[in-house]
């Protein structure tokens, strides 16, 4: 798996090569799997493959107008009712202060790299963006108040080689007992 890792980078540039509803079941299975605190899996997926609502996506997301060139993007999307199990009215965005808001961002992010990892095991290149607030993003889906949008991974097969971002070195970041 290391070796999947180390290669995986965000993509900006795809092939008009189509990405097969099997692939896109495979990465949605890898995220199915992925833990989450209390075994909560507050994730949801919106599989969008439609031009005109790529576009609106990009738009909504800092005018990334890349996006609307991938083949599909997954819209990935956190459900705070698997932790406030009540009905009362519930309205999320970038400022809420709900702890339940952070446990399901957490578990969500841990899905969503499942979904950037199987990509590359499948040949497939991708990124994660979330370049946009749920005021904007939200109604282009029709998604209701008390969902969060986590991020938009854009799915596809690479339009050239590009190379992976800088990392730190590995000892710059660990320590050992305590800080």
């Amino acid at each position: 798996m290391l070796q999947e890792i180390q290669k995986r980078k965000s993509t900006r540039k795809y092939t008009s090569k189509p990405v097969s509803d099997n692939q896109i079941i495979q990465l949605i299975e890898s995220a199915r799997l992925a833990p989450s605190g209390s075994n909560t899996q507050p994730w949801n997926f919106i599989i969008v493959r439609a031009d005109d609502i790529k576009s609106k996506i990009a738009e909504v997301n800092n005018n990334q107008a890349w996006m609307k060139n991938a083949p599909a993007l997954i819209v990935c999307v956190a459900d705070i009712r698997c932790r406030i199990k009540d009905d009362s009215e519930i309205y999320l965005d970038e400022n809420s202060d709900l702890p339940e808001l952070k446990q399901i961002i957490r578990d969500t992010a841990i899905a969503i790299e499942h979904i950037l990892l199987e990509a590359e095991s499948l040949g497939l290149s991708s990124c994660w963006t979330a370049w946009f607030t749920q005021d904007g993003i939200r109604p282009v889906l029709e998604i209701p108040n008390d969902k969060y949008v986590v991020g938009v991974v854009a799915i596809g097969y690479s339009d050239g080689e590009g190379k992976s971002a800088p990392r730190r070195p590995l000892e710059s970041m660990i320590r050992h007992e305590k800080w």
